[in-house]
Formats: C-alpha cells, sequence, structure tokens
C-alpha cells in the first residue's frame, strides 16, 4: 500500500474483434497487468470471455493477466482459467453464501453483510495458490468491506468494484473511497498488504482520490481504449495517481 502505483487496462473496453490489436497498442504503455473480465450473463447481467480467449491472450502478450471472475459457478469453472495462464484470478466474496443470485439489471449487483460459511472460499484461494497464481477477492459495492474479514490475510489482492459490475464506462461510486479506507485499516490492523486495487469509472480525476486513500492498482476501461490516444489516457492516469 502506498507504493508504486499499477495500472490494470480492462479489456472489456477494448474492440473484441481486434482484441490482438488493442492489447499490442496498450502495451506502449507498459501495464503492469491486463485485466480480464469473464462474465456469464448469470451473476452479472453481461456475458464476455471465456478460459480459450485467456489461452489466446498468453500466446500474444508477456503482460500478466488479472482475470476477474465474475460468474455463478467459480467452484466448477475455476480450473480452467487458471490452465490457459491466468497470472492472478479474483472471485467474488458474494459466491461465499451458496449459488449466486440472478443477473441483476444494469445499476444494481448482488451484495451480502457477510458469508455464511467461509470455508467454500477458503477452498478456491488455495486452489489458486497451489496453481501457482495470485488469489484476489472481490466486492461489490453494496457488499461492505467487513465482508471479506475472513480472507484478508489469505489473499494476495482485494479488489473494490466502484461501479456495479456488468457493464463498462460507468460512473464512480464516491462511497468506494470510505470501503478502502476500511479496507487499509482491516490490512493493517492483520499486519497484511494485499494490494488494493478498484475497478469503475476509474480516469485521472478518480485515479488522484483512490490513490489518496490506498489503492495502488487501477483497472480503468473506457478512460483508456475509448481515448483519441490511449497511451495518453495511461500516461495521465499514472501522472495523477502519482501526483
Amino acid at each position: 500500500m502506498f507504493g508504486k502505483v499499477q495500472i490494470a487496462p480492462s479489456l472489456l473496453s477494448a474492440d473484441f474483434c481486434n482484441l490482438e490489436r488493442d492489447v499490442r497498442m496498450i502495451e506502449e504503455g507498459c501495464p503492469e497487468w491486463l485485466h480480464v473480465d469473464v462474465m456469464d450473463g448469470h451473476f452479472v447481467p453481461n456475458l464476455t470471455i471465456g478460459s480459450p480467449v485467456i489461452k489466446a491472450l498468453k500466446k500474444i502478450t508477456n503482460i500478466k493477466l488479472d482475470v476477474h471472475l465474475m460468474i455463478s459457478n467459480t467452484a466448477d469453472q475455476l480450473d480452467s482459467f487458471l490452465v490457459a495462464g491466468a497470472d492472478m484470478v479474483t472471485i467474488h466474496v458474494e459466491n461465499g453464501n451458496g449459488p449466486a443470485r440472478g443477473a441483476s439489471a444494469a445499476g444494481a449487483s448482488p451484495s451480502i453483510e457477510q458469508v455464511d460459511d467461509p470455508h467454500e472460499i477458503r477452498i478456491l484461494i488455495d486452489r489458486i495458490h497451489a496453481h501457482g497464481a495470485m488469489a484476489g477477492i472481490s466486492l461489490n459495492p453494496g457488499t461492505p468491506a467487513s465482508a471479506i474479514d475472513p480472507f484478508i490475510t489469505s489473499v494476495d489482492l482485494v479488489l473494490v468494484m466502484s461501479v456495479h459490475p456488468g457493464f463498462g464506462g460507468q460512473s464512480f461510486i464516491e462511497d468506494s473511497l470510505d470501503k478502502i479506507e476500511q479496507l487499509i485499516e482491516m490490512a493493517k490492523a492483520k499486519n497484511v498488504n494485499p494490494i488494493i486495487e478498484v475497478d469503475g469509472g476509474i480516469n485521472a480525476k478518480t485515479a488522484a482520490l483512490v490513490v489518496a486513500k490506498g489503492a495502488d492498482m487501477l483497472v480503468a476501461g473506457n478512460a483508456i481504449f475509448a481515448a483519441a490516444d490511449p497511451i495518453a489516457a495511461m500516461t495521465d492516469i499514472r501522472a495523477a495517481a502519482r501526483n
């Protein structure tokens, strides 16, 4: 925390007909990670890509793959993404209370107050680490920071969703700033130092806000891929975070 800020451009905002072109384009900006949103049309109201695309991406880039699973059947699908070459896999804490609820409408997402049985999520975290990948845990806007308390000593990263997952181009939810602070305090209290990643509505303005609260990894989609000059946009986000 409070170290070098890492950038993870989100492929959700790339041109899916020209993924290789867009990946090679952003390589010029030297991002530390490539954020890959996996959506199943059930946990979130959209459908994106599966493990074959992860395997294909590993063949064309050396950028580390930050794979974010927004799916209901995480336990069934997890190994396929690890075998495909994910360098980090982030799962949702909301999946810890049995099967996830059906897809929400845009502007909403599943949320919980606490995990009823943490054992299931711990098993998934252990499976990720057993494959040699980093493990992350994510929480939706309506889920409090306290919900990930049972796992904060076991994960390498905590992902704060600063929009409701499922669609790109949404506005940043201001309450996420308080959640970042709470996560930082939880981590300090347990003497751990997970990466704090923020995803949703990140641009040069919001990057400065979340880094000031302690975030050290930023996912940006539209702010990079929809920009007239994506590399310049990435540079601007880095500069805002640094300053």
